[in-house]
Order: structure tokens, then sequence, then C-alpha cells
């Protein structure tokens, strides 16, 4: 290895380009919300990042990475944000204030430590009110969020809704082009507002928070670092809304569900499923702010909503000692409270899972049977995994078998494929 003037680390090109795409993955939000807080729009602002990218793909395989990567991408998005207002003829003298204020930012950042993620939480939320704005369809918002905040691709959003990922790729389209028209300011709303947006904030962010839970495509079983955003945005949105019930539930559902991160793969990466987990290396500070966030919602005196159930299922696993010790039949009469208030063929299979546990797998298998008629989540691997499971445990050893094939052709992940194939081979 050698370095460049800069202090650049030149390393294969294939180093590099591993490097960017970390580096896209995890910083890229921030980025796009800086730089849309510089131009006042969502769409040019992912543009500028994406020529910034193509410009890391360019020069880092030749040059070295920079000490900062994020930074470099930034300052880079901004430069060619300056120029194409040269190129307009906008270059006043605000623009020329900014420009100066880039170049020194530059300079004081390439040998600054990392960026400190907390450091522009501001911007992000500002980019998730943006993408949640009222003009926009809830479907809309949701679509666009998890793309613009979490950095998932139209497929990962796809899978999440059992939608085509054309659906979802027209409504990303159309809503960046009635953001631009709308010309919505880049700002946090007036409290007033939130109620306009908030069902579709905490929707995006519960979505952000389960593809880090579980990564419906590529080689691995998690993405916490996305769950690990959610949880830190939905904090912040807690000390802005301290009274809305639903901001504390969600909060507390993922803290509940974080803390199992430690236990849920092993030192290779391979996932263990629940029943195989040390529950000992579960997180129990989590688990404690977990359950108080829970508390503070209940103590809001409102009922609990389709979060505040989820929460309160995740607190029967997180209390509980093993599976065989859990309060399988209180996690019934959770889902089939949540089914009442927030009807969903996912929410059904969840239940019929639970069934499973409190009562048998023939019990089980008559609700998931009625899921494969409704053709409700047609192309959802889990239903077939789910249902390969029950006719496991009934001894229909090949009808078994045939599940777990089919939902292994389905998974989008490939860890998870992987675990259904073997499964299957069994």
């Amino acid at each position: 290895m050698s370095a460049d003037h800069d202090g650049a680390t030149v390393r294969s090109a294939s180093d590099a380009v591993g490097t960017i795409a970390a580096v896209w993955r995890i910083e890229s939000a921030k980025i796009i919300a800086t730089l849309t807080r510089m131009v006042g729009d969502f769409s040019p602002a992912e543009d500028l990042a994406q020529d910034a990218l193509v410009e890391a793909l360019r020069q880092w395989p030749q040059d070295g990475v920079p000490r900062n990567p994020a930074a470099w991408l930034t300052a880079v998005a901004k430069r060619r944000a300056i120029d194409g207002w040269r190129r307009q003829e906008r270059y006043d003298d605000r623009i020329a204030t900014i420009a100066h204020d880039m170049e020194r930012e530059q300079a004081d950042a390439m040998d600054a430590d990392p960026w400190d993620p907390d450091a522009i939480d501001d911007d992000v939320l500002r980019l998730v009110f943006i993408s949640c704005h009222p003009v926009l369809s809830r479907e809309a918002s949701v679509a666009l969020t998890p793309r613009a905040v979490g950095g998932l691709s139209s497929e990962e959003i796809a899978r999440a809704f059992v939608v085509p990922t054309a659906t979802i790729q027209q409504r990303i389209v159309r809503a960046k082009k009635t953001l631009g028209a709308a010309k919505v300011p880049f700002d946090v709303p007036s409290r007033d507002e939130y109620p306009a947006r908030m069902s579709a904030v905490l929707g995006v962010l519960y979505l952000i928070f389960n593809e880090g839970h579980a990564a419906s495509s590529g080689a691995d079983w998690m993405r916490p670092e996305l769950s690990y955003e959610a949880i830190r945005l939905t904090r912040v949105l807690a000390s802005l809304a301290p009274d809305e019930r639903d901001v504390h539930s969600l909060l507390a559902l993922m803290e509940l569900t974080a803390a199992r991160f430690p236990a849920r793969v092993d030192a290779l990466g391979e996932p263990i499923l629940l029943a195989d987990q040390d529950r000992i290396r579960w997180d129990r500070s989590r688990i404690s702010r977990g359950r108080a966030a829970l508390e503070r919602a209940d103590a809001l005196g409102t009922g609990r909503g389709a979060y505040g159930l989820q929460a309160a299922i995740a607190e029967c696993h997180a209390v509980a000692g093993s599976v065989e010790s859990t309060d399988w039949d209180r996690i019934v009469v959770l889902y089939e409270a949540l089914g009442r208030i927030a009807p969903s063929p996912i929410i059904e299979l969840n239940r019929a899972a639970a069934v499973a546990m409190a009562t048998g797998p023939a019990s089980a298998l008559r609700i998931i049977d009625q899921l494969v008629a409704s053709d409700a989540l047609k192309g959802y691997h889990l239903l077939p995994a789910t249902r390969g499971e029950m006719l496991l445990r009934l001894g229909r050893t090949a009808e078994a078998r045939s599940e777990f094939a089919r939902a292994a052709v389905l998974a989008g992940n490939e860890r998870e494929r992987a675990l259904l194939e073997a499964k299957a081979s069994q």
C-alpha cells in the first residue's frame, strides 16, 4: 500500500469500490439531506449525490480513498451544484458566500475525524418530513422515503409491500415530480402540521427498521445500521412530539426488537432463529428502554394502537426465559387485536405462527391455507416457509420439502435462501 499527498490510502480497485458501496449505504441519507438543505429540492439533491458517487468510482480506485469519504462526496456534490448555478447565470453574492464557506469546510473536513452521525440528525429528519408532505399520497411517501433516507432499492421496497417493483418505481418518480412542482420547503413542519404527516413518517421509519432487522435482499441476513438509524430518528421524533402515543409505541417496538440483534447471527453471519438464540446475549439495556417507552405510551391514556400492540408482542418475547416459557396465549390475543385495528395478511400469517406455538400446528395450518386460497400473499416467501414449518411438525415431510423449496425460490436474501434450501434438502 502507499499513501497520496492528502493522506488517502491507495488500495486495489476492488477495495475502493467496496468502500464506496459501504460509504454510500451508510452515509447517503445524510449526504442527500445536506444537499437538499443547500439546493432546496430533493430531486436535484439526489442527482448531485449520484454524480459525486460516479466521480468517486472514477477517482478512488486510482487515487485512493480519502480520509473522510462522506465529506469528500458532499464537497464534490456541492461543487457541482455551484458549477450548475454558474452555468445558469445565477452566481450571485449569496452563491459566492456558499462557495467560499464550502471550500473552507472541505479543507477542514479532509483532515477531520469521520462525521459524527448525530451532527446532522436535523437534516435527515427534515428529509423524512419532506418525503411525507401532505401533498403526496401515503403510498407515494412510503415509497419515496425509504429510498431517500434508508437507501433502499425499489426492489427492496416492493418486497416489503408485496407489490410489483414497477409500481414502486412509478410512485417514486411521481413523488419527486410532485415535491418539485409544489416547491416544498426543506424544513421540519410546525407542531400543528404533525398530525397530517405523522402516520406516514412513522410508517417509513418502521419500514426502514424492518429492512435492517431482516434484509429483503443481498448477502447479509441483517443490515443493523439501518435499524439503528431508524431508532435514532424515532428518538429525535419522540423529543419533538412527547405527547404522541404512536411515536413512543414505535420506539418501544424498535428497542425491544433490536435487543435481540446480538444473538440473531453467528460469527460467520449465519442466521440464528429465535428458538436457538442465546438469550443471555440479548441487550438488556434496550429491553429496559423499550419497556419504559411502552409504559410512557400507555400513560398517555389513549389505548394501544398498532405499534403499541406489536411492542407488547415484542415485550412478551423479551421477558421470556425461553421459547417454551413464552406466553404464547397472550401473543395470540395481541395478534387478534392487531388484526382488528390494522388488518393485514402478513399479520394473519404471524398470528398463525403464534397459534402453532399456543395450540399446535394443525390449527395454524388451517389459517395459513386460508391465506393461500385468498392469494393475498402471492410471491411472499414467508407464506410457503411458514406452511412448510407446520407441515414438518405434522410429519408431512414430503409436502414440507416442497414448500421450503418454493420459499427458497421466492426469497431475495441470499442467507435466507440458503437456509430454506437446506431445509428443503434435509
